[in-house]
């Protein structure tokens, strides 16, 4: 990323003949959160502290436009074009299957789909190392498996079998892999946040308390607009600013938290803004486009790694599906619904190869037919998985990790068949 970019990255003090830094949707021609064109402020009064008319080009069309001219004007070589398809293929051909299998029975709970938002998992998560953390929400599947979780150990644990990643006990909103650094899959909005700043802690840690110079390891929070409300939200970029830590947080804005419209729900829709309040760079990108995203991602990843500090990125995407396979999906205009939809970040990847001669038709061809017999195999292996045991009730419950407790006679108790059928004497 050119010098140019890092530096509207950058927050700066500003001062009463300042001008802004970033771009500003609201007095400029350019599309901001699909409808904001007939949001506007109300007239404000002569007490404003100071004038917001002139406006900066936005960080993703400094990416595109501003940057030094490369020896290429390729943005990717064709080996990473096509690591970068066949992850959002396989993020989008899984979450297809697993409406499929919902609707046979086959999951149980709430399932949140990603569909629509791969451009967001993908342009982040390739970039990472198998040592970089990923903490995710509710909407995990794919991260899961852009951080290198195996299709049939995610869909197992969608199954609830014990080759699950979580032995069956994590189900959909609770993907977890010590071995790939995912740590979550969280229910609760915010809930990650917190964890994901202690992660990026342990980096720091690691490399300035322990001395392990080659440490570099970074954190990446994935999280919605509805989150940015929340407290856990402003306390940890507080904490991550004043301590400078390696973590990126990755706001998946695609308008909607559940029904509520993110413009209903926000005072000032720009979430990215809050980064520079504590600090921190703050930016927005077209989240429906991998390679903004990335361009992006590489700068924050970036600065992460040489110890400058965390980074907040507002992805503005879209899900292609309601909040959940359970909700209707009747509060969307059927109109922005369709707006996006043309917009879908697989075939604008697509049409970039293919016009690219990054690759051919056939190429492209071949890698979603191997997706196809990949998210086949992972049903057929999670369908025959076995389900756990009662035995395993009670265990990642409490502290003791096999369960509730030693019994009298030194075992156990959860092994005694009487504790899992609710007769034993406690």
């Amino acid at each position: 990323m050119s010098s140019a970019t890092a530096k509207i990255l950058h927050p700066l003090p500003l001062r009463s003949n300042d001008k802004p830094l970033f771009f500003d949707p609201f007095r400029s021609s350019s599309r901001f959160l699909g409808s904001t064109l007939s949001f506007r402020f109300p007239s404000l009064s002569s007490a404003t502290p100071r004038s917001r008319s002139s406006a900066v080009v936005a960080v993703s069309d400094v990416v595109k436009h501003k940057k030094p001219k490369p020896t290429s004007n390729l943005l990717i070589t064709k080996e990473e074009g096509l690591v970068l398809y066949e992850d959002m293929i396989l993020g989008r051909v899984f979450e297809d299957m697993c409406a499929q299998m919902y609707y046979r029975g086959k999951m149980f709970g709430f399932v949140h789909l990603y569909n629509g938002q791969e451009a967001v998992s993908t342009g982040f998560i390739k970039l990472l190392t198998k040592n970089d953390t990923v903490v995710s929400t509710y909407r995990d599947h794919v991260h899961a498996l852009s951080k290198g979780v195996p299709a049939r150990e995610v869909m197992s644990e969608l199954f609830g079998k014990t080759t699950g990643c979580c032995r069956g006990q994590g189900g959909s909103m609770h993907m977890f892999s010590k071995e790939h650094n995912l740590i979550g899959g969280f229910a609760f909005i915010g809930e990650g946040i917190p964890v994901a700043t202690g992660a990026a802690f342990t980096s720091k840690y690691k490399r300035e308390v322990l001395k392990e110079a080659d440490c570099e390891d970074v954190t990446v929070a994935f999280f919605g607009d509805g989150t940015c409300n929340n407290g856990q939200f402003f306390e940890c970029l507080n904490m991550a600013a004043l301590w400078k830590l390696p973590i990126i947080f990755v706001v998946e804005n695609n308008l909607w938290a559940i029904g509520m419209s993110h413009l209903r729900a926000t005072s000032d829709p720009e979430i990215w803004k809050k980064g520079p309040a504590f600090g921190m760079p703050g930016v927005h990108v077209d989240g429906m486009d991998v390679l903004k995203v990335r361009e992006v991602a590489k700068e924050a990843v970036g600065r992460a790694q040489r110890g400058e500090g965390p980074t907040l990125v507002e992805c503005e995407t879209y899900r292609f599906r309601g909040h959940s396979l359970a909700d209707p999906d009747e509060l969307r205009d059927p109109a922005e619904k369709a707006r996006y939809a043309a917009r879908d970040p697989i075939a604008a990847l697509k049409k970039y190869l293919l016009e690219n001669n990054l690759a051919s038709e056939q190429e492209l061809k071949g890698i979603e037919k191997k997706i196809d017999e990949e998210v086949e195999e992972a049903v057929d292996f999670a369908d025959e998985s076995p389900l756990p045991g009662r035995s395993q009730l009670l265990e990642n419950v409490f502290a003791d990790p096999k369960g509730f407790g030693i019994g009298p006679d030194g075992r156990y108790r959860c092994e005694d068949p009487k504790f899992t059928e609710g007769t034993a004497h406690v």
